[in-house]
């Protein structure tokens, strides 16, 4: 199976490559050097090149605050660019595999949100998001949409990275207490992903459209900073556990508004024996990637 993958050089990206290194699968990986999705001409000569079987979108713009003021790029990456691949998606009649984002609710709700639920996103990068996910719909029928929440792994700058550095540098901490959430491995999304690519390709017949996925437990960042700690300490990753401090949203503000609930539910996806992760077991195989 031909795979061209979009984003290479995100978490996501990086661990789609890892999961495809033992498979016999031909992956055409791009990075935004190579391959900015936003241009129409570009993205059209390198699909037409490639000719893939089916297409993986992990490029997004991801920086939440920054999108608040630079809304232009924000909606180029995360709403033009999957329209444009989903169009030659299309056009080759393939699958297009995207990811989104729990960003698209507002965390108004008191129990896990399904694929069907209202959406009313809170700010620029969740609107961009919920624009992609609209116009690539539209585009190609054969589509996959997976929204994600919290993701974390070995590679770039993630909230799983940024505790242990902290831990390292300080004795006591201060963590929003009171925004709830599922953590999510990119390394276990993108086995997901591989997983109905493969489907495709053993000629299952896929029910196209949005689903959920995400990690197993609803945590808060307070709570998720904590058993980061814990299982740091255990690895020794880290010496001694700082003091942990649970905050309000409040005492935190950012530029761009967080959901205060974002826990979603991925059993739709039972239909392609796909379960929700356990993030507590991904978390120690990241620290134990950290410390290797």
């Amino acid at each position: 199976m031909r795979i061209l993958l979009t984003g290479k050089n995100g978490q996501l990206g990086r661990c789609f490559q890892d999961v495809l290194k033992d498979t016999n699968h031909e992956l055409f990986a791009y990075g935004s050097a190579e391959l900015n999705i936003a241009d129409a001409s570009l993205v059209t000569a390198v699909v037409q090149q490639v000719k893939p079987d089916i297409i993986v979108n992990a490029a997004a713009y991801t920086a939440v605050d920054k999108a608040e003021t630079d809304s232009e790029n924000a909606y180029l990456v995360n709403a033009k660019g999957p329209e444009l691949l989903a169009r030659q998606a299309a056009n080759l009649d393939i699958p297009f595999i995207h990811v989104s984002t729990d960003y698209v609710f507002d965390g108004a709700a008191v129990q896990p949100y399904s694929p069907t639920d209202p959406i009313n996103p809170q700010g620029v990068y969740g609107a961009s998001k919920l624009a992609g996910e609209i116009n690539l719909a539209a585009a190609c029928e054969k589509h996959i949409i997976l929204r994600t929440a919290w993701v974390f792994s070995e590679y770039g700058n993630n909230f799983v990275k940024t505790m242990v550095r902290l831990a390292k540098e300080r004795d006591a901490l201060s963590v929003v207490a009171d925004q709830y959430g599922c953590p999510t491995y990119a390394g276990d999304l993108a086995q997901a992903i591989l997983k109905i690519c493969e489907q495709h390709e053993q000629g299952k017949a896929l029910a196209w459209g949005l689903y959920h996925y995400c990690g197993d437990t609803p945590t808060s960042w307070h709570g998720f900073a904590r058993a980061i700690f814990a299982k740091s300490y255990e690895l020794g990753v880290i010496s001694s556990c700082p003091q942990l401090k649970a905050i309000s949203s409040d005492q935190y503000p950012t530029p761009a508004k967080r959901p205060e609930y974002s826990v979603m539910s991925t059993q739709a996806l039972a239909s392609f024996g796909i379960q929700a992760p356990s993030w507590s077991i991904s978390l120690a195989l990241v620290l134990s990637k950290l410390t290797g």
